[in-house]
């Protein structure tokens, strides 16, 4: 076993999730998307990061433009505290969280089913800061697979000995060959936003929504469900209250 294991963590909302989605097939998560009335929508993201990742948010932000179906704007931040999220956008944030054993956290609220009512991505400098992972290629792919996350998509693969498929959806041992997202990618955001809705929850506060705090912690993760950190997967789930449920998929670095 490693001497110590990292956890990347990821959090969506309400529902459970497949935990080792084949690659190249439907890697939505449950459907979790933006309400918008139509497409293209702009998203929101932020800036709530030191001079240390202001590149790499950068470079996620025009990854993720690229998608026909949707674009991301950097804004100034508007997080509160260790990163409260803000409805109608995703709050982008970095801080030296402690050893809590984890790089990154996607964290995504849902109302109404499927609807994503605000995001938070929280990168974690206290590993960071370590040689391990204070590279240009692992702060870029938790970057943007982290904001991947509060767009809907889950991972193409989970499994870290399989080979590399070329995006930061990707779980792997080596970042170097998944630092952006790949065709299956935008195909898939394609997809998940092939409806309009009658509503919006983009830019918009949503009647029964609230903005709460992902957690650092198992323990603020709710209750375990499925996985085990020794098999590299584990998915945990909070009920919020007024029908609002946070669903916690944690990815246990090698």
């Amino acid at each position: 076993m490693r001497p110590r294991v990292f956890a990347l963590v990821a959090v969506a909302a309400l529902s459970l999730l497949s935990l080792s989605a084949p690659a190249n097939a439907s890697h939505s998560w449950n459907n979790y998307h933006w309400a918008r009335t139509s497409n293209p929508f702009t998203l929101q993201l932020g800036d709530n990061v030191d001079s240390r990742w202001d590149s790499y948010l950068v470079t996620t932000s025009a990854d993720w433009t690229k998608s026909t179906v949707l674009d991301t704007r950097i804004v100034a931040g508007a997080a509160k505290g260790r990163c409260r999220g803000t409805l109608g956008r995703v709050e982008v944030c970095n801080a030296a969280y402690g050893q809590t054993g984890w790089l990154g956290i996607a964290s995504i609220n849902i109302t109404g089913g499927t609807h994503i009512t605000q995001g938070i991505v929280k990168n974690n400098d206290t590993y960071f800061d370590t040689a391990k992972y204070n590279t240009p290629a692992w702060r870029n792919v938790v970057m943007c697979q982290e904001v991947g996350h509060t767009l809907g998509l889950d991972h193409q693969d989970e499994n870290f000995e399989n080979a590399d498929l070329g995006t930061c959806m990707d779980y792997s041992n080596n970042p170097e060959p998944n630092q952006h997202p790949n065709a299956h990618d935008y195909a898939q955001l394609e997809s998940i936003y092939s409806h309009t809705d009658s509503t919006t929850t983009v830019g918009a506060a949503v009647p029964g929504a609230t903005s709460v705090e992902s957690g650092n912690t198992p323990a603020a993760w709710g209750r375990l469900v499925e996985g085990s950190r020794a098999g590299g997967v584990s998915t945990y789930v909070r009920n919020d209250g007024d029908g609002n449920l946070t669903v916690t998929h944690v990815i246990w670095a090698r």
